[in-house]
Order: structure tokens, then C-alpha cells, then sequence
């Protein structure tokens, strides 16, 4: 059996949001790790979002200044496949 392995780590809080931190977890039925495990996931999913977005823009861009159609361009990524 595979054991968890943890690393403690501490961070500080103005006093109110620690407070409405503490609230916003019984709330949810989480513990404060659990709380803070399941924002760091929505974080990390926004930031990916953003990430996929600014290269979308970039392709558009880039189709745009090359005169490429959409449908060349499904074909071009189809045909690859």
C-alpha cells in the first residue's frame, strides 16, 4: 500500500480572511487543506484556460494573416492524423 506523503506549509492571512477562509470550509463540509487543495485546482484549470485561449488567439491570428479558411485548416490537421 502506497503511503500519502504530505509537506506542512503555513501562510498568513489578515485576521478577517482568515476568518471567512474557516467560515467558507465548515461551510463546504471541507477542511481547510481540503479547501485550499480543491482552489488550487480551480486555479490551476484557469490558468490552463487561459493559457489554451491566448494560443486560440494566437492561431486565429495567424490563419488570418495567411489567408487560411477554416475548413483548410480542419483539413490540415485532420490530414496529419
Amino acid at each position: 500500500m502506497g503511503s500519502r506523503q504530505r509537506v506542512v506549509m503555513s501562510l498568513s492571512l489578515p485576521p478577517d480572511t482568515a476568518k471567512e477562509y474557516k467560515e467558507i470550509a465548515k461551510t463546504e463540509g471541507k477542511t481547510i487543506s481540503g479547501l485550499f487543495r480543491e482552489m488550487f485546482f480551480f486555479y490551476k484549470q484557469e490558468k490552463l484556460k487561459k493559457e489554451f485561449l491566448a494560443l486560440q488567439d494566437y492561431g486565429a491570428e495567424k490563419a488570418k494573416e495567411l489567408k487560411i479558411s477554416e475548413e483548410e485548416i480542419e483539413r490540415l490537421i485532420f490530414a496529419g492524423r
